[in-house]
């Protein structure tokens, strides 16, 4: 039996529901960020392997906070509350990703570890990539080995607590841009192939980012704030967060990609509101540099978009609005495989 029809018939019953184009081939979502297991929820509360087949997602970087036990909402939004001791963080580290990974064998899903696997997930075989959302457990090189051992291959830098990285959007700047720790870390993510994540970083971390890293870097979540807007990190938190349009400008310039998130209050309360949002991004920056970056169970009430299936209403969207299939396919999961490839190769 030949892969393609393998495959149609493997997944049959649980991506009965996938968005298929004008050329009768299933569009596979992918998506840079991604949360569960937040709080008190117990895993089988909200098992991911239904969560990715009931829109067709299968790739997906599953996003754990390194800092949550540090930080706290406040009406300005998340707020650094308390200091971890001397290795709180790695310890967190390996005891979430210890539960994540249990999870995604329970489910029967695979992990991204190569270029090949991302292709495998591109024809339809669902994939997580482990991620981390604010690198506080790499207070020295050698743990960027630690987290590629484990499985990471996107790293995100910064998130909302002080660390030894460098500077994030919602404090005051300490270190202007990256310190020279947090310069050999991107090096050291060159080196050993995992996806370097600028979002929450200030436009000087992001500059020194892009000085360093030989391939393309991600904004994996957030928007894209007025062309003459300037950082301010006393804003409110979702405003503070906004990519400034020349920061963007810069990323994309590199080949690198800007995901767009769910939150209500910025783009909109609707999968179509998300959509023209999206394309013009799409307009700004060109159609090889944005993706999903839905923030899913990241947001709580502020979320337009809380699961797969709403994120299928974005590409059901586009499609009534005569977008062709080519840049759909762009837009929902090729370029973030492309730049995840370029890491990892």
């Amino acid at each position: 039996m030949d892969r393609r029809l393998f495959l149609a018939c493997g997944l049959a019953i649980p991506f009965a529901s996938t968005v298929r184009g004008q050329s009768g081939d299933p569009i596979y979502i992918g998506d840079m960020h991604f949360h569960s297991f937040f709080g008190p929820d117990l895993p089988h509360g909200r098992p991911v392997a239904k969560t990715l087949a009931d829109g067709g997602a299968t790739l997906v970087a599953w996003k754990q906070t390194g800092d949550g036990q540090w930080i706290q909402v406040t009406d300005r939004g998340y707020k650094q509350i308390s200091v971890p001791l001397p290795g709180d963080t790695l310890r967190r580290f390996h005891r979430q990703f210890a539960q994540i990974k249990a999870h995604i064998a329970e489910q029967k899903l695979k992990i991204v570890r190569t270029a090949a696997d991302v292709d495998l997930a591109m024809k339809g075989e669902p994939h997580i990539v482990l991620a981390v959302e604010g690198a506080s457990f790499v207070d020295e090189v050698a743990h960027v080995k630690v987290a590629h051992d484990a499985g990471i291959r996107h790293l995100q830098l910064v998130h909302y607590i002080r660390n030894s990285l460098g500077d994030f959007q919602t404090e005051k700047p300490e270190h202007n841009g990256l310190t020279e720790l947090g310069k050999k870390v991107v090096a050291e993510c060159n080196r050993l192939g995992l996806l370097v994540d600028v979002a929450h970083c200030t436009p000087a971390a992001i500059k020194d980012v892009l000085a360093i890293s030989k391939v393309p870097v991600v904004n994996s979540h957030g928007s894209i704030a007025a062309a003459a807007a300037k950082p301010n990190f006393s804003l409110v938190g979702w405003r503070a967060r906004q990519l400034t349009f020349d920061d963007a400008k810069l990323i994309t310039s590199k080949g690198g990609v800007i995901g767009l998130w769910a939150l209500k209050p910025d783009v909109g309360p609707s999968a179509e509101s998300y959509g023209a949002r999206f394309l013009e991004m799409a307009r700004q920056f060109g159609d090889d540099h944005v993706a999903f970056g839905t923030d899913i169970n990241g947001l709580g009430t502020y979320a337009s978009m809380n699961n797969y299936v709403d994120v299928r209403g974005v590409v059901d969207y586009w499609q009534k609005q005569k977008i062709a299939e080519k840049r759909i396919r762009k837009f929902v999961i090729e370029n973030y495989a492309r730049v995840l490839k370029a890491a990892l190769n």
